[in-house]
């Protein structure tokens, strides 16, 4: 079983509508339980961080998250999933995260240009990718590859091994990081067409 984390935030129906879409059954839940019962587990979000944390809190996932990462079983973070699983965020103050991967949650700066135009922030649509990791989530993809992004925040890990990709937008920033049976990404697959669904076919597929 796929599972979702339904913590109150995050864009679950459309996760669970691409795992469908490649013939795969997942289950948005929000019983903590059901995790540890689950042999692949996917951790979707948008919204703040510090919502998101203290939703997770609340909702008793905190302990089992950790329980099945530590175990070995595949787990996906996806945007906000991906920020979660750092050790804080700048977003609205300082706030801990679930302290999976060192590093920290950083807020695009101000003026950002390319090519004499200012970029907006929130960094939103299709932008490439840079593969920097052997990942099985990145089997079958070339590098270069367009995948759909919406953030305002970037992870900063304190290990530059874990990054699996890039993407540029005013700086270099990770788009995505692996890490064992861990990994999760800053774009949202999801919504990334072809390339995107290939990616979740290859979570799908994974061993723990």
């Amino acid at each position: 079983m796929i599972a979702i984390i339904d913590y109150g935030m995050g864009n679950l129906r459309s996760v669970q509508k691409g795992f469908e879409r490649i013939g795969f059954a997942a289950e948005v839940t929000a019983d903590p339980a059901r995790l540890l019962a689950a042999e692949k587990i996917v951790l979707p979000g948008v919204g703040a961080f510090r919502d998101c944390i203290h939703n997770l809190e609340q909702g008793g996932f905190v302990e089992p998250i950790l329980q099945v990462i530590a175990e070995g079983r595949p787990f996906l973070g996806i945007c906000l999933g991906l920020q979660l699983l750092f050790s804080e965020s700048e977003e609205f103050g300082r706030h801990k995260g679930l302290g999976v991967i060192p590093g920290r949650v950083v807020r695009f700066p101000e003026g950002m240009q390319e090519q004499g135009e200012k970029l907006p922030v929130p960094h939103m649509g299709w932008n490439q990718i840079s593969l920097k990791a052997e990942t099985p989530l990145f089997k079958g993809i070339q590098d270069n590859s367009n995948v759909y992004f919406v953030h305002s925040y970037y992870v900063k890990p304190d290990d530059p091994t874990a990054i699996a990709a890039t993407c540029n937008y005013g700086l270099e920033f990770c788009a995505a990081i692996r890490k064992d049976n861990l990994m999760a990404t800053q774009f949202h697959p999801e919504k990334s067409q072809g390339i995107g669904l290939q990616m979740l076919k290859n979570f799908a597929e994974m061993k723990g």
